[in-house]
């Protein structure tokens, strides 16, 4: 039995885009403001070089931006999974017994008979 290896997309050989998180989105932005710096560039001074040099600046630059910003919602989001995991976790572990959250009497009522 043969099992195909299938291989994602592979940006100058070495970032698989398919299997790296936030980077199909990030070279997508990244492309759509490198088009829009060089060719708002282009059109105020009619400069080409300058112009590409511009474009390849906002590309890099809108790249790492828009990278970042998905890495950290990203990681906030497992943050709050995990914090959600616990807690579902220790509602397990502790109900039906005294440290259960929801047999905790109110502040306001007393604890024993009167």
């Amino acid at each position: 039995e043969e099992e195909e290896e299938e291989e994602g997309f592979r940006l100058l050989g070495i970032l698989d885009v398919q299997n790296t998180p936030c980077s199909r989105d990030a070279i997508l932005h990244g492309a759509g403001g490198s088009v829009t710096a060089g060719l708002l560039h282009f059109l105020a001074t009619s400069r080409v070089r300058r112009s590409f040099d511009v474009g390849f600046a906002g590309f890099m630059l809108t790249t790492l931006g828009s990278w970042l910003y998905c890495r950290m919602n990203n990681a906030k989001l497992r943050v709050q999974q995990r914090m959600i995991q616990d807690g579902i976790k220790n509602q397990i572990v502790y109900e039906g017994t005294s440290r259960d959250p929801a047999n905790k009497p109110e502040a306001g009522t007393p604890s024993g008979p009167s």
